[in-house]
């Protein structure tokens, strides 16, 4: 499939698919809705202690690298584990200018995200550690292991099996009790799936170019 880079709105690049007319991460700005919907209204609210997060969609790793920074920020020890079933070639990765725009001296931080092996978990600093996997979301398995999950799967209009009851049946399995799941998506077919799958779901604004988003919640 032809890929192409293309910048957004807010100067960030993003990878962009031609022939599905997608891309990786919003147009209107791949860097702020990045915080938005996954620093602002995910790990915000585990501030001040250890937290695991699940990242649905590894992709260019904008979401893991912002939130190496912020755990850096913030003292806190995350683990992170990023799914992905088609990984970014590390040339491609490497094209993304989202070191230059939100901190230079941290382009290292980010070139080793995309270096290290996956399948293994690496120290990144001495606040975050990665585990990659090569893994279709449909096979995760996980139970009772994750904090918080980043669902940044590819849009609704393209892959509609990505966002179905079956699916959301397994991040409410693989979240500990009180986890949380943010995504940018806001469509009532996927609240209804969330909530089919048992999580209490709200509407949030969304990030700029985007009226809403949804965040769910695990029960205790």
């Amino acid at each position: 499939m032809k890929r192409e880079i293309i910048q957004t709105k807010d100067g960030s690049t993003t990878i962009y698919l031609p022939d599905w007319e997608e891309s990786y991460h919003s147009k209107y700005g791949a860097i702020q809705e990045a915080y938005h919907v996954f620093i602002k209204n995910g790990f915000s609210l585990f501030q001040g202690k250890p937290i695991t997060i699940l990242e649905i969609g590894f992709g260019t790793g904008l979401n893991a690298f912002i939130t190496c920074l912020e755990a850096k920020k913030t003292l806190q020890k995350v683990h992170y584990v990023g799914v992905e079933a088609y990984p970014v070639a590390l040339s491609e990765a490497l094209k993304m200018n989202y070191a230059e725009e939100i901190s230079p001296d941290s382009i290292q931080i980010y070139e080793k995200l995309h270096q290290t092996e996956w399948e293994v978990s690496h120290a990144i600093n001495n606040y975050f550690s990665l585990t990659k996997r090569k893994q279709f979301f449909q096979e995760i398995e996980d139970r009772e292991s994750f904090d918080l999950i980043y669902f940044d799967a590819f849009g609704f209009r393209v892959q509609p099996e990505l966002w179905g009851e079956s699916i959301f049946a397994k991040m409410y399995q693989a979240l500990k009790p009180k986890g949380v799941l943010v995504t940018y998506a806001c469509r009532t077919s996927i609240k209804r799936a969330m909530l089919a799958a048992g999580f209490e779901v709200e509407k949030l604004p969304g990030a700029p170019g985007k009226r809403e988003m949804l965040r769910a919640f695990k029960e205790a």
